[in-house]
């Protein structure tokens, strides 16, 4: 088919030619004696973007799994006690990774919809007077169902009992796309990935750790190797790694945490609030509602949208690719085509937040959705119009 394709998945997302350009380069030697004057301010600037001065940022070659894994087997032990809650695929494959690795889960199944039940969360805290429960899950932003959650109010739960519990965040399609504080929320264990709002290729699993977690390192007995922080602070302190890294996917992270900084990390959360805003309206005007169960829950990087009895979501998915080659997410699991996701998260703006909403109509229209064409667009349009920002100012 000619021309390109449109991509509008929640990750990975769009490369800007930035960062292409800086992946992009000749194989080098990663332990070459000048290597720490570019990998030791990488990893300062890593910690301006989860906003902490005193965690520790660790990079590996893996994905957001491979990150939770080594969060989880650096910090806890077999046995371990340990709160969560599914509410998607994704907090779901959270609970089974925690249960392989032998922890005793107390996983709350939530609706679909909604996120991280924080009410219920802090009535559980404040029961475990013997402080049996050694950590705390939190899904910030849970792509299944487009649905964020609020971190800051578990964190006020834990303090509200002063439960010693660790805080982790799965940040994955979060972290440099919506508001994250690592030492407000006073956050342990964050975990995210370069596919996402880094805009990178899949690559790169990210954690940071708070003290408080580190220190744990020295109890834990769960079986580590590839993952083993030990290693990684040994060399990283010398500014190396223990084992070869992807030094190509290092090198578009640089280009990336410049690409973040020229345009300020607070504009980087408005912006995506903003393209969001304009998929929720054309969402609306297309008489449908998103899976997240009201504003409170609505994510600013993934909108998954419930489609009218008696249609299949992921149908709309199959149509949009084979026809005009368009890239959307199905719906998984426990809502499986009962809607479609549009990603609107990374390299993004006004134009090309327009494209999926263009695709989705036309892919609806052809399925015989009771839509009016070009209705979606329209209130894309508007909303973006009375929003606009002077670039050039």
């Amino acid at each position: 088919m000619p021309g390109r394709n449109f991509m509008f998945i929640p990750g990975p997302t769009t490369i800007p030619r930035r960062i292409q350009n800086a992946i992009n380069v000749e194989q080098e030697d990663m332990r070459a004696m000048d290597l720490p004057e570019f990998t030791k301010p990488l990893y300062e600037d890593m910690k301006k973007i989860f906003k902490t001065k005193t965690g520790r940022v660790f990079i590996f070659p893996a994905s957001g799994t491979g990150g939770w894994e080594s969060a989880v087997a650096n910090t806890l032990s077999k046995g371990d006690k340990v709160l969560m809650s599914g509410f998607g695929h994704f907090s779901n494959l959270w609970i089974d990774l925690c249960q392989r690795w032998g922890l005793d889960v107390q996983a709350l199944e939530v609706e679909w919809g909604k996120g991280v039940p924080v009410e219920e969360y802090a009535k559980i805290l404040e029961a475990d007077k013997n402080h049996e429960i050694k950590a705390v899950f939190a899904t910030q932003n849970e792509t299944a169902t487009g649905v964020a959650s609020d971190i800051a109010g578990v964190r006020k739960a834990l303090d509200a009992c002063n439960h010693p519990a660790l805080l982790f965040v799965d940040g994955v399609s979060s972290v440099a796309s919506i508001d994250f504080r690592m030492d407000e929320w006073g956050v342990d264990l964050c975990v995210s990935g370069s596919q996402k709002g880094f805009m990178l290729p899949t690559g790169l699993g990210i954690v940071c750790a708070s003290e408080k977690a580190l220190a744990c390192r020295e109890h834990s007995d769960l079986p580590k190797t590839f993952f083993d922080w030990n290693d990684q602070i040994k060399t990283n302190d010398l500014g190396f790694f223990p084992y070869t890294p992807p030094m190509n996917l290092l090198r578009g992270l640089r280009e990336s945490l410049n690409m973040i900084e020229e345009e300020g990390l607070e504009n980087v959360f408005a912006r995506h609030n903003r393209m969001a805003s304009a998929v929720r309206a054309a969402v609306e005007a297309w008489g449908m509602r998103p899976i997240a169960d009201g504003p409170e829950w609505y994510s600013d990087t993934v909108t998954a949208v419930k489609v009218p009895e008696g249609f299949d979501g992921n149908e709309v998915v199959r149509h949009a690719y084979r026809y005009y080659n368009l890239a959307l997410s199905i719906s998984l699991a426990k809502i499986a085509g009962q809607a479609f996701r549009i990603g609107h998260l990374g390299d993004m703006n006004e134009l090309m937040v327009l494209t999926p909403i263009n695709g989705a109509e036309m892919a609806m229209k052809d399925l015989g959705y009771p839509i009016e064409l070009g209705s979606g667009v329209a209130a894309a349009q508007e909303y973006l119009r009375n929003t606009k920002q002077d670039r050039l100012a």
